[in-house]
């Protein structure tokens, strides 16, 4: 049984996963940050002062983030009262809530300076009330900021994005448009949001989209797009992007570390199993020390065929969970001491996109199997997805840790399960995703 909000429900956030611009565009873009100097050099005046201010009086999870994804169109009225209940009432104590969407939406009147930030404003939400809502209930409030996916803004500003060989826009297999990452005013928009969000009083900001598009390695040569300060570097392309990303989270982290926040990134879940990722630029190890945690995106869902062994993934949720937690467990106690929280972003949706004998109805028990495996392998940490936010009902979220061959046991029961679906699963499928 599904908890299913009042109001229909945005389902943004669903799908899967530059060339130097004429002068006009460059003046344009020099006067617009220009006008944000003075208060940019006020901010580093008061940065002592904003390290001992205290934005919001809401406390780490002591028995750490458990957390579920908000849309939108759900953090006001009686569908976010319904998501407080459902928190309230069970073991989960954190909210994900777009900060900038996958739309390029800023979706909280900031009050702030930046022209770009006021021009991509939608007020959707009421930062002040929001955030006393969840201090009220003890909820922890995590600003998801859709980084480097930014079909809208590329179009507006196509110096900040890729371009084909016809001087338009260039659009990846997803029909999306993303910015630029080797582009440091893209960093400076991103990271003035995120400190924003900060400000406003959410404890915790991550990074989604924190990457190049998918299949760039067979693009980028054909593509017309700045290197920035890599223009002229030795390094392989593919050290040129795994870099950038490192060095905006490492950027990131530094800047935000004067809010008393902390950062995280959500990375696919493949990125832990190959030593890097040759076109979209996440190093699992490398990102893994420059943020507080690491979200890996290890739904059943988004393995294929064969991985890991299974024949269907999405249909063994517990031994696709505990199968990629073994490689990404080494990974993080090879960082000792260093080593970030890992906090997984897990199904709560079904795929029925994924066609028949390929997928099977997410309830309560595919929740659960998912959460077990992270338990027995003494992680504590979870985020669950699903973009209609119609979370399943009577999940035990934190369960004693069991030996693997009890809880694979366990598991064939609910294996056994009929492969049904509800058709509001086939667009659920992804956050970064």
């Amino acid at each position: 049984m599904k908890f299913k909000p009042l109001l229909s429900t945005l389902l943004i956030g669903s799908l899967v996963l530059a060339g130097c611009g004429n002068q006009s565009d460059d003046a344009s873009d020099k006067d617009e940050y220009s006008k944000n100097s003075t208060s940019q050099q006020s901010d580093k005046q008061n940065q002592e002062k904003d390290k001992d201010k205290q934005y919001s009086n809401i406390s780490y999870p002591k028995d750490g983030v458990k957390g579920i994804y908000v849309a939108p169109g759900n953090v006001t009225g009686d569908n976010f009262d319904e998501l407080i209940d459902f928190i309230n009432d069970t073991e989960l104590n954190a909210m994900v809530i777009d900060v900038k969407d996958d739309e390029r939406n800023i979706t909280i009147d900031f009050h702030t300076d930046d022209k770009l930030i006021q021009k991509n404003t939608v007020e959707t939400i009421d930062a002040k009330k929001l955030i006393k809502e969840m201090e009220k209930n003890d909820i922890y409030p995590i600003a998801r900021v859709v980084t480097f996916k930014d079909s809208k803004l590329s179009e507006e500003k196509p110096e900040w994005s890729f371009k084909d060989q016809n001087g338009e826009v260039w659009q990846s297999d997803g029909g999306d448009s993303f910015l630029n990452p080797f582009e440091e005013k893209v960093w400076d928009y991103d990271m003035n949001v995120a400190e924003a969000a900060a400000k406003a009083g959410f404890k915790d900001i991550q990074f989604d989209y924190v990457r190049f598009p998918e299949g760039f390695e067979n693009q980028d040569s054909e593509l017309q797009y700045s290197k920035g300060k890599y223009k002229n570097s030795d390094m392989s392309s593919t050290d040129q992007r795994v870099d950038t990303i490192t060095k905006f989270l490492e950027q990131a982290n530094k800047k935000l570390d004067k809010y008393n926040v902390q950062t995280s990134a959500d990375v696919f879940g493949y990125a832990a199993t190959v030593e890097e990722t040759p076109g979209i630029g996440q190093s699992f190890n490398k990102i893994a020390k420059n943020v507080d945690a690491i979200s890996s995106m290890i739904y059943p869902s988004h393995w294929s065929p064969g991985d890991f062994g299974l024949d269907a993934p999405d249909l063994e949720p517990y031994k696709t969970v505990d199968n990629y937690l073994d490689k990404e467990t080494d990974l993080l106690d090879d960082l000792g001491k260093n080593k970030p929280k890992s906090r997984p972003w897990l199904q709560d949706f079904t795929a029925s996109y994924l066609g028949e004998g390929q997928y099977k109805e997410y309830n309560a028990q595919e929740v659960q199997d998912q959460i077990q495996a992270l338990k027995n392998h003494g992680i504590d940490e979870f985020l669950l997805w699903d973009a209609s936010n119609e979370y399943s009902e009577g999940v035990d979220y934190t369960p004693e840790k069991q030996t693997k061959d009890k809880n694979n046991d366990s598991e064939s029961d609910s294996d056994s399960d009929d492969n049904n679906s509800d058709d509001g699963g086939n667009e659920q499928a992804e956050n970064e995703q």
